[in-house]
Formats: C-alpha cells, sequence, structure tokens
C-alpha cells in the first residue's frame, strides 16, 4: 500500500471513489456539484491509498478555506479507507497533517451507524466532541405565521444585505459549537452565487427597522428526490426565545409550498435542544444521526 498526494490524472477516479463511498461517511461535501467543480490544491489538500494493482483504496481530504482556516478546525470532506484498518488511516491522517499548521484541530462528522469507523477513529484518538441530528418535515402545507406588533419578514436583497446577514448570524450562532467562527459579508456573497440559492428563500427579521433573525431556504436532495434544505436559522441573543424563531421557519416552510416543494430538511446540534423542540413541535421528524469527533494537532 501507498500513499500519494492526489494528481490530476487520478481525479476522476478520486471522485469516483467518493460517490461509492459517500453513504458510509459524512456526505456534506460529496454531491455531485460538490465533486464536479473539486481540485486539490493548499484549499483542498488531498491524498490517496494506492494498493497493489494500482487503484485507490483510500482517501483523505480536508477542507482548508478562509472560514476553516479563521477557525482554526480544519474539517474532513472524506476520510475513509475499503479496508478498516486503522494503519491505513493513519497513514492518510500523517500525510494530510503536513497541510495543517494554521490550524489547532481536524474534525471528522461520522454517521452513528457506521460504529466500524467510529472504532478505528478513537482508537487513532479522535475524542468526541458532538452530535448533529438530521431532521425532515415531509407534506408540507401552508402554515400561518404570526409576528407581533412592529416584527416584520422581508426577503434579503443581493448586493445590499450581505453585511446584515453576515451580523444577524454571527449574534445568533456566536455561542453554537462548530459554528461560532463569525462569517464574512464576501462569503454570503459567495453563497449567494452558488448552485442551491433560490431566489427569495433568504428571508429576514426585522424589529422597527433593526434587523433581529434570519432563515435560509437552499435548494437541496434527499433519497434521490428535490427538497428544500432549511438553514441557517438564527435569532440575536436578546430576541431568543419569544418564538420568532417559529415565526421564521414558518415563513421558510411557507416559502417551500410556493416553490413546489413537498418535503424540507434540516440540520441542528445536539445541544440546542430549544431549536430541537422548536423543530419537532412544527412536524419534523428525526432521521439520521451524525457524531463529530476532533482530532486535537497541538
Amino acid at each position: 500500500m501507498t500513499i500519494e498526494f492526489l494528481s490530476n490524472k487520478r481525479l476522476d477516479d478520486f471522485i469516483a471513489y467518493c460517490k461509492k463511498y459517500r453513504a458510509e461517511v459524512d456526505d456534506s461535501f460529496l454531491y455531485d456539484e460538490d465533486l464536479a467543480n473539486f481540485k486539490p490544491d493548499e484549499e483542498n489538500p488531498t491524498y490517496v491509498l494506492i494498493n497493489e494493482q494500482g487503484t485507490i483504496s483510500g482517501a483523505a481530504s480536508l477542507l482548508m478555506e478562509e472560514y476553516y482556516r479563521r477557525s482554526k478546525r480544519g474539517r474532513f470532506r472524506i476520510f475513509h479507507s475499503e479496508q478498516p484498518d486503522a494503519e491505513n488511516y493513519r497513514l492518510l491522517l500523517n500525510a494530510i497533517i503536513g497541510h495543517t499548521d494554521e490550524l489547532d484541530e481536524l474534525s471528522l462528522f461520522l454517521p452513528t451507524i457506521n460504529t466500524e469507523l467510529i472504532n478505528i477513529m478513537e482508537k487513532l484518538q479522535f475524542n468526541k466532541w458532538r452530535y448533529s441530528f438530521l431532521l425532515v418535515k415531509k407534506n408540507v402545507n401552508p402554515v400561518p405565521v404570526i409576528l407581533p406588533e412592529g416584527f416584520e419578514i422581508k426577503a434579503f436583497r443581493p448586493g445590499i444585505d450581505e453585511a446584515v446577514w453576515a451580523e444577524v448570524r454571527n449574534a445568533g450562532f456566536a455561542k453554537l459549537l462548530g459554528s461560532e467562527t463569525p462569517v464574512t459579508p464576501d462569503m454570503v456573497t459567495k453563497m449567494i452565487s452558488e448552485s442551491d440559492y433560490l431566489e427569495n428563500g433568504m428571508l429576514i427579521l426585522y424589529h422597527n427597522g433593526k434587523a433581529v433573525g434570519i432563515v435560509r431556504g437552499a435548494d437541496d436532495e434527499y433519497e434521490n428526490a428535490s427538497i428544500m434544505n432549511i438553514g441557517p436559522l438564527a435569532i440575536i441573543p436578546e430576541y431568543q426565545g419569544k418564538g420568532l424563531g417559529r415565526a421564521l421557519l414558518r415563513s421558510s416552510l411557507n416559502f417551500a409550498c410556493e416553490k413546489g416543494y413537498s418535503s424540507t430538511i434540516l440540520c441542528v446540534n445536539g445541544e440546542n435542544e430549544r431549536a430541537k423542540t422548536l423543530y419537532t413541535h412544527e412536524g419534523f421528524k428525526q432521521v439520521e444521526s451524525v457524531v463529530c469527533y476532533t482530532y486535537s494537532l497541538k
């Protein structure tokens, strides 16, 4: 077994490998559109294991773009070996570590049902950090939205509201595990240029002209069917606990109906009990769970 930095000549084989095994790992960055534009570089350091037949039998790829560098926490796009052998994973890990001088730790999300891979990660001294749950609401229908006096919800205006969106998101998520690092207006601009963007799917909640909440609806796919992904949904701290999150969520659900989506999907942190309670009360059902592990580089 040998290991090598992913070259362009093996790029198609790497993409095929990701598609073959993405059901066994967290596939958040392994959708077809992600892989279609993927290039191995310093923002995406990628190594592959090559077996005796000369084909790829393992892969490790790290997300190292600006947001992850600022957070000091790189995130794996994929970390997988065909043979569930700790030494194969160690080879991949040691190679990736050579690109992590700016980081304090690495993060890896694993489906909780993949106990074999979880056991290997623990042997490699990955530490359990938190859980995340995937929830789905089917048969979406219009629902009433009740707002107190002085509140209104408006559609995001591209080219105008990027700084406002970032400010509200950062305030609302300042203490949310894994989302503490602020986003920038430039990152919001990039978000609205991506293929999953839905016109008028980003909404801002105002109180007497002050932006206090946001929610985003984006095009997605689940179980080979079109679905709308809801998130982020954030309320600034001083306005939390007032039922405003429900109003934003329902507004996003109503937008999904307008766009013809029959189902919606979202993720919630395991420790965020208030948010999970809101979603389940609004008809969402948990369909998957993942556990996040971190690997200390210090």
